[in-house]
Parts: C-alpha cells; sequence; structure tokens
C-alpha cells in the first residue's frame, strides 16, 4: 500500500513540474500581448514581379500564426507590423575573363514598420534584406519562384527575430 501511494505521488510531482521549451525564439509576455495585425507589403520597388507580393505577404503572416499563439487581426491590434518591399533587383556579382558575367545577384529588400501597443520602448522603423546568386547562363525567369521561396523564407525569419524573438 505504501509503495504504491509513493508511486502515485511521484507521479503527481513529475506530472507537476513539467518543463516547457519553445525553440523558435519567441519570447512573448501572453499575458499582454495577445493579437498582431500584419498589414499586405505593397512592391514599391522600381522592378515589380507581382508575384513576389503575394508570396511575401502570405509567408509573414504564416510565420507568426504558426511560430505563436498571436492571434492575427486585421487592425487595433498589441502588435502591428507593417511596410512595403522596396528593392527587387538584380546585379551582376561575377565577371568571367572574357569580360561577360558569370553569376548574377538577385536582391530583396523590405521596409517595415513595428509597432509594439503594449510597450513602445520596442518599435522600430528597419530594412531587411537577403540575395541569392544564380549562374548568369540561366534566365531569371527560369530560377526567379525558387530563389524569391527562398529569400522570402529569409526575410519573415529575420522580421519575426526582430521583432517577437527580442534576441
Amino acid at each position: 500500500m505504501m509503495h504504491a501511494f509513493a508511486l502515485i505521488s511521484l507521479l503527481v510531482l513529475v506530472n507537476a513540474c513539467s518543463v516547457s521549451y519553445k525553440f523558435n525564439g519567441a519570447s512573448i509576455n501572453y499575458d499582454k500581448v495577445k493579437t498582431i495585425s500584419v498589414a499586405d507589403f505593397p512592391i514599391k520597388a522600381a522592378y515589380v514581379y507581382a508575384p513576389l507580393a503575394t508570396k511575401f505577404n502570405e509567408k509573414l503572416k504564416d510565420v507568426y500564426v504558426q511560430q505563436t499563439r498571436l492571434r492575427l487581426v486585421p487592425r487595433n491590434a498589441d502588435l502591428q507590423v507593417e511596410g512595403e518591399i522596396t528593392g527587387y533587383n538584380q546585379y551582376n556579382q561575377a565577371v568571367k575573363a572574357d569580360g561577360y558575367s558569370s553569376e548574377v545577384k538577385l536582391t530583396i529588400t523590405v521596409n517595415v514598420r513595428y509597432v509594439n501597443n503594449t510597450n513602445h520602448e520596442e518599435d522600430f522603423e528597419q530594412q531587411f534584406s537577403a540575395f541569392r546568386t544564380y549562374d548568369s547562363t540561366q534566365m531569371l525567369t527560369a530560377v526567379q519562384d525558387e530563389l524569391i521561396e527562398q529569400m522570402v523564407k529569409e526575410i519573415a525569419d529575420q522580421i519575426f527575430n526582430a521583432t517577437v524573438a527580442n534576441w
């Protein structure tokens, strides 16, 4: 009888003392912060690739929905993220001996305004960017969607870390 009581007590104690870790880096006080609004980022770059805005906007919202318990609302949120895609550029990165480009660098730049309505000391406006290079023998149209997917994820992660990870 005594052993059964000790075993049950031990099981209750182990369950009561469980520790939970999140490895997504979010450090949010859910007692104060419950909602987030992520406005659609329009393209204000000189070169416009229309699918970029949709891919970026969806990925940025997904990061917050999947990695936090915040409720996504259209406006008047505890946390507000807005901005615009300010750059979508390609540059010759490397030149071969014959003087022609061997690599092209594709860059996306995003300007972000972040407002924390529970602590305005954390508000900021900042630019985030990512780039990928591709062989100049390829057409941009052949590699564009895959490269955009990678860069959009990288920028969304940078914004997430800057806004709610408090690194």
